[in-house]
């Protein structure tokens, strides 16, 4: 058995990030990180841009102008302006090149065919510059970035529809147990509806990894053996959930000894979770995680969670750990460290009733987790607890 701090350094050693894909800008690239630098294929803005809705100006020294024209936003017509003309320009219009300044409408006194500009105007005053943003084959995004719907709109505005991105990885969750059904259906006395899939799929959506299957295979030998073999073959990262413990009816350890899956860890001394497994085949990432709800997830976060943002490349692997002032009083019992479900609201943070396994209720309503080390006994009132954010 290992400690937690051992058992998240394993993972971030083994974390690496995948292959490159191209994806297309638009459509499936949010979330990802580049795999290599953008460069802009032209000016942005890629022409001299009007910054308000106004009247651009040929400056002369007179505050009246003379008005010849109108220019909106995707006009490809080029006014020619002369000394002391004026014309009516929108915002993201095309600034003419005798133009050498935009004046906002709320400036001006407008008549018919002339106007009067009730304000000093200076050279270039309202104008975008030609490639003010971005020029042309400058760096646009640097490897790394992650694709977010701004990058995402700043891209597409250079013209750029695919992009070379870290591939994210294919999962696939298999949950074990005889005792286990899909809701919807009639209970049978000793029954329960299968909930850690659908738990740990949502958990995975909600990170933007939509490459998942689902697979539920009862407490048998030979059809875990099977069922196990088939998804390390196809997927780079498995999680199960149930049947790694040491029951009569657990067979994923002893199938994943038999596929020759190494073993980088098995059991870390937490709760809850202790009998949790971490190995590798080849490239393919195994986790198999406890088969109590809660449980589960909280191995998710807490170490399948750096898996994932290590097979992206991304840099903060581990989720937000912050300060909390504790509004609770609560008392440990044994002596492993223990991940505590919570409610973190304005710096204070309150420790939820119900800490069992296999209390789902309670996570329902969490959005954190406090952090107990092995040498804490007790909590009191204002004490300063660590505290895992996550995600919401």
């Amino acid at each position: 058995m290992i400690s937690i701090a051992q058992a998240i350094n394993a993972v971030k050693q083994h974390a690496k990030p995948l292959f490159k894909k191209t994806v297309k800008t638009a459509e499936k690239a949010g979330g990802y990180l580049l795999f290599e630098d953008v460069h802009s294929p032209i000016n942005m803005p890629p022409f001299r841009q009007s910054a308000m809705d106004g009247y651009a100006l040929n400056l002369h020294d007179d505050f009246t102008y003379k008005l010849i024209g109108e220019v909106q936003a995707g006009d490809d017509r080029q006014p020619v302006l002369k000394p002391g003309e004026a014309i009516r320009i929108f915002t993201g219009a095309a600034v003419p090149a005798t133009a050498n300044a935009v004046i906002m409408q709320e400036q001006v006194t407008a008549e018919k065919k002339q106007i009067r500009i009730n304000k000093e105007v200076n050279e270039n005053q309202n104008i975008r510059p030609l490639g003010e943003q971005v020029k042309q084959h400058e760096l646009a995004l640097k490897a790394g970035t992650k694709l977010t719907p701004a990058a995402i709109g700043y891209l597409s505005s250079l013209g750029i529809t695919t992009v070379t991105v870290y591939k994210k990885p294919s999962i696939a969750i298999v949950s074990t147990g005889n005792e286990l059904i899909e809701p919807g259906n009639d209970l049978s006395y000793g029954q329960i509806y299968e909930s850690n899939s659908k738990m740990l799929l949502s958990a995975l959506y909600s990170l933007k990894f939509y490459d998942v299957t689902i697979h539920n295979v009862t407490d048998n030998y030979g059809k875990t053996l099977a069922k196990l073999k088939s998804v390390i073959s196809e997927n780079n990262l498995v999680i199960i959930t149930g049947g790694i413990s040491v029951g009569d009816y657990d067979y994923v350890g002893k199938a994943l000894n038999e596929l020759h899956v190494e073993e980088i860890f098995y059991k870390v001394k937490q709760k809850p979770g202790k009998p949790l497994f971490f190995g590798k085949k080849q490239d393919t990432q195994i986790f198999a995680l406890p088969g109590n709800p809660a449980a589960a997830l909280t191995c998710f976060y807490v170490y399948v969670y750096i898996a994932l943002q290590g097979l992206m490349n991304r840099e903060d692997l581990e989720l937000p750990r912050v300060k909390g002032q504790s509004i609770s009083n609560f008392i440990k019992r044994g002596d492993r460290p223990q991940f505590l479900k919570a409610i973190y609201t304005n710096g204070k943070v309150e420790i939820l009733e119900g800490q069992s396994s296999a209390m789902q209720q309670t996570f329902a309503l969490s959005n954190a987790l406090v952090f107990m080390d092995e040498n804490d006994t007790e909590v009191t009132i204002n004490d300063a607890l660590e505290t895992i954010l996550l995600p919401v």
